[in-house]
């Protein structure tokens, strides 16, 4: 076969680099610190690329990426990688997301155990010539109460740890089962009584829409005096200026973070000022033994791929032959798009019990596994962002205790394909089917029971409202007030003059104070933001 070409841009650990020089179907270049221009002008040339976090994949960039067929994130995320573009290209996106695991929640602990004691600031002390023995009283870690928000790998391994340091460890997690919680020795908690019985509180979780400025000054008011706040996760979680005033106040005693909103901060915001705040530069993944884990996993991944056609630890596509793949390639953007929709639609913490999916009609003909992985993996997208693919999601889900039923039945319903996608929760039960429409083209075509057709894609409103003359006309004159153009409208309905649904989609981002606003027309019975 021809030889294909990667490109490493990114400081990767020689054994990773070593591994692609090896192959002998591989030529290597290592080409780090290239401006964006440099990029542009010789990715076109490269079958594969090889990244950290400081090349930046952009739109753009891809657009001259016209032989690429891959590319391999060493790390957990890829906030630096225009996914959708790369998906529209046809451009495989790797990561490697147990790389670091162990590291991240090393890191969490030494963050936790420093602020208990004081290190960095006793040490700058003497180090500036003084001994302030009385000035750095500590606090033990033994007995205390440490609320996890998030437990997913990195969460449970930061559990296992503190218990062993005789902790009292409680967690918050929406979307793990009691049952799975307690086998680990750790309670399952809502989110207000992490607040109010943590005296320590590690965030591990995704940054999403729910996620953005989930601890703020509301939260604070609820916690206890003299908590502690460890960020090992992502910048944006927790309200930077809110924390700074708590800190100031002395409702928060110590604050410990190793990623913040904007990578690198402000130096003279007075959360980094404050004495009783200690930081370090998004170090998580940084030991020895992660870097080279992640470098020996990119390097196999990208090998594997390129040379064999393998695909390892896909956030687009999941593992198939490239035969596979044109045939079942709209059913498994299908699929992720309905599963992301259920998760979203849930406004309450779901606690997904049981996962029921349905095939209908031609589509049963071809191999469905890599359609329920896409299934799975959009479900669990918004709950864990990058920390999910297609290969770990159905570990995932097994972990978290979560029952999987698959059904197929030759006969076709409404269209010639469609795949129905059922969640029990803590609360009731959601549903959603799927269709195409002529070879490609992927449609919603019911939520709940209530029949529509949209294409799930952008910013769409979802709306419960009563069946009342007025309703599309005050959605439509709010959202002109707010200056958001309608892409689209659809509707659906049980009865003349019962409940229905409404979907918006929208041209821009909409703030969640807009939502709020939206559940106060007349006859809006509920408002939720779904992002595809």
């Amino acid at each position: 076969m021809a030889k294909v070409k990667v490109l490493v841009s990114d400081k990767l650990d020689k054994q990773g680099v070593e591994i692609l020089k090896s192959n002998p179907n591989i030529d290597v270049d290592v080409k780090v610190g290239m401006t964006k221009d440099e990029l542009k002008q010789v990715i076109g040339n490269y079958d594969g690329i090889v990244i950290r976090s400081a090349t930046k994949l952009t739109k753009d960039v891809l657009e001259h990426a016209k032989n690429l067929k891959a590319i391999g994130r060493a790390g957990i995320g890829v906030d630096n990688v225009d996914i959708p573009a790369a998906s529209e290209k046809g451009i495989i996106v790797m990561n490697t997301p147990h790389g670091n695991t162990i590291t991240t929640a090393e890191h969490t602990i030494s963050m936790m155990m420093s602020i208990s004691r004081s290190i960095p600031q006793a040490t700058a002390s003497m180090k500036s010539g003084k001994w302030e023995k009385s000035k750095f009283m500590g606090s033990e870690l033994f007995n205390k109460v440490l609320g996890i928000v998030g437990l997913g790998n990195i969460g449970t391994i930061v559990a296992d740890r503190c218990l062993g340091l005789k902790m009292k460890v409680i967690a918050y997690d929406p979307y793990i089962s009691e049952e799975n919680a307690l086998k680990k020795g750790i309670k399952l908690v809502s989110l207000n009584e992490i607040f109010t019985q943590s005296d320590y509180i590690t965030i591990h979780t995704p940054l999403t829409k729910d996620t953005k400025n989930l601890i703020n000054k509301d939260t604070f008011k609820i916690m206890k005096n003299g908590v502690r706040i460890i960020c090992c996760a992502r910048g944006g979680i927790v309200n930077e200026d809110d924390l700074a005033e708590a800190l100031q106040s002395g409702k928060v005693a110590g604050a410990a973070f190793d990623v913040f909103e904007k990578e690198p901060p402000d130096f003279n915001h007075p959360l980094i000022k404050s004495e009783n705040f200690i930081c370090t530069p998004h170090l998580g993944a940084s030991t020895e033994e992660a870097q080279l884990n992640v470098s020996i996993a990119v390097a196999e991944q990208m090998a594997d791929y390129l040379v064999n056609g393998t695909v390892t630890n896909a956030l687009n596509v999941p593992s198939v032959s490239a035969e596979e793949l044109k045939i079942l390639a709209p059913y498994i953007k299908l699929g992720e798009k309905m599963g992301s929709f259920v998760t979203q639609m849930c406004t309450e913490s779901c606690g997904f019990t049981d996962i029921f999916i349905e095939y209908y009609g031609d589509v049963v003909k071809y191999q469905v596994a890599p359609i329920t992985l896409s299934l799975l993996k959009g479900l669990l997208t918004p709950i864990m962002g990058d920390n999910v693919n297609f290969v770990n999601a159905p570990i995932v889900v097994k972990e978290r205790g979560i029952k999987i039923n698959e059904s197929k039945n030759s006969e076709s319903k409404n269209f010639s394909s469609s795949i129905i996608l059922k969640a029990k929760t803590l609360t009731g039960l959601l549903s959603i089917e799927g269709a195409l429409f002529g070879k490609e083209d992927i449609r919603i075509v019911s939520i709940n029971n209530f029949r529509v057709e949209t294409e799930p894609k952008g910013h769409i409103i979802l709306l419960y409202n009563h069946d009342k003359p007025g309703v599309i006309g005050n959605i439509g004159g709010f959202l002109g007030s707010k200056n958001i153009n309608i892409g689209n409208m659809q509707f659906g309905r049980e009865s003349i003059g019962g409940m229905a649904i409404s979907i918006v989609q929208v041209d821009q981002e909409i703030a969640p104070s807009i939502i709020e606003d939206m559940k106060k027309l007349p006859n809006i019975v509920s408002a939720t933001l779904i992002e595809l």
